[in-house]
């Protein structure tokens, strides 16, 4: 069976996301931005599982968009706690470049799926 790269770095991302969000409740005692951050690093993964088994191409197509918008929102979080001192730069770009990765990744499939429907 061939390697879902995606599946497995999106796994891989919300251990990561997890982990953070307990370093971020347990040493920071922050827990507004560390909860919106789990929410959306976490369910990159889980639409990804879904656009898996899509009934249709544009169901595949609709759930990977939700899982770019996702991946969005959580660079979005990481750059405000960041930009907050919650996040040391090291801390920061080392979670960051994997978001980044991921939303290339997600990306390229979307636009290979629009140009297969097409």
């Amino acid at each position: 069976m061939k390697e879902n790269i995606v599946k497995n770095k999106s796994f891989e991302f919300a251990t990561k996301i997890v982990k953070l969000y307990q370093f971020l409740c347990d040493q920071k005692r922050e827990f507004v931005l560390s909860k919106q951050l789990l929410k959306s690093g976490t369910s990159v993964g889980a639409m990804i599982r879904e656009a898996e088994h899509a009934e249709t191409k544009n169901d595949f197509k609709h759930k990977m968009g939700i899982a770019q918008k996702e991946i969005n929102e959580t660079i979005y979080w990481l750059e405000l706690l960041k930009a907050t001192d919650y996040l040391s730069q090291e801390q920061f770009e080392n979670i960051n470049n994997d978001a980044v990765e991921i939303i290339k990744l997600v990306t390229a499939i979307i636009k290979a799926t629009k140009n297969n429907i097409n």
